[in-house]
């Protein structure tokens, strides 16, 4: 689905009020933690993808110890943003990020140990194309680790799921776990685990639909208009339906790159 909304600054401030700082998709850091969860990072580098203002990429540094980090989104702003906030941190000779074009990754052959993304593979039609290019991008015995969202089955898209898709207008290219499972598999990768975060989604949904239309919403409307915030409060509105539904799901992945 075409994109017709970017991550502009209104849009960052509702996401960032909602989940935390540096972070545009739910959960924040409890979720970055679990995602990551028994992953040895200490002294590995790291691929961001989609990192967005850079909440993941932060975190992963404070409390993982990796040597280097490396995000990259397609959203110029946020990428800006996001370095803009590493130097400010006092953490920019480890933590960079860099705006990237749709399509292969500008990275050499084997330049990381640990793919990390967070609720940004949603957006890539091509799951298969982007394994091949995460499994290249790993070094031998490298682990890719995210969490995104998906749709719950391989049928056609519902009116209600249609609905939200364009009220949100940010582009999704939802597919359902088998296809994330056949995609790592054609890649390369072994040891694919997946763990179901549906439920999870659907009650944070709820929650946050009860956040913008309640204590967040004097707050938001004077700093964002109006406007534009009863537009979001449709989309969460219809983001509840299929989310209930469990038409649209999320979950986490992890895959192994083979050690030689």
């Amino acid at each position: 689905m075409e994109q017709t909304q970017e991550y502009d600054d209104k849009l960052v401030t509702l996401l960032e009020a909602l989940w935390g700082d540096g972070y545009l998709s739910p959960g924040g850091d409890a979720e970055t933690a679990l995602v990551l969860d028994g992953l040895d990072l200490r002294g590995r580098r790291v691929l961001d993808i989609g990192s967005g203002t850079g909440g993941g990429a932060f975190f992963i540094h404070q409390h993982f110890g990796p040597v280097s980090i490396t995000g990259a989104d397609v959203e110029a702003g946020v990428v800006a943003k996001a370095n803009a906030d590493a130097a400010a941190r006092g953490v920019a000779d480890t933590v960079r990020f860099v705006a990237v074009q749709p399509g292969p990754l500008p990275f050499d052959d084997g330049e990381f140990d640990v793919v990390f993304s967070k609720d940004s593979i949603v957006h890539i039609d091509d799951k298969h194309a982007l394994a091949a290019e995460i499994h290249r991008a790993l070094a031998p015995g490298g682990v890719f680790a995210c969490s995104d969202w998906m749709k719950g089955d391989d049928l056609p898209k519902s009116p209600e799921l249609l609905e939200y898709e364009a009220l949100e207008g940010l582009g999704f290219g939802l597919a359902s776990p088998d296809v994330y499972f056949a995609a790592l598999r054609a890649a390369g990768f072994e040891r694919i685990a997946y763990t179901d975060r549906t439920t999870w989604l659907a009650a944070k949904t709820r929650a946050e639909l009860d956040e913008l239309d309640g204590p967040l919403r004097a707050g938001l409307t004077t700093s964002l208009g109006a406007e534009f915030l009863e537009h979001e409060i449709d989309v969460w509105r219809a983001l509840c339906v299929v989310t209930t539904s469990r038409e649209l799901g999320a979950g986490h992945f992890r895959a192994f790159k083979p050690a030689g």
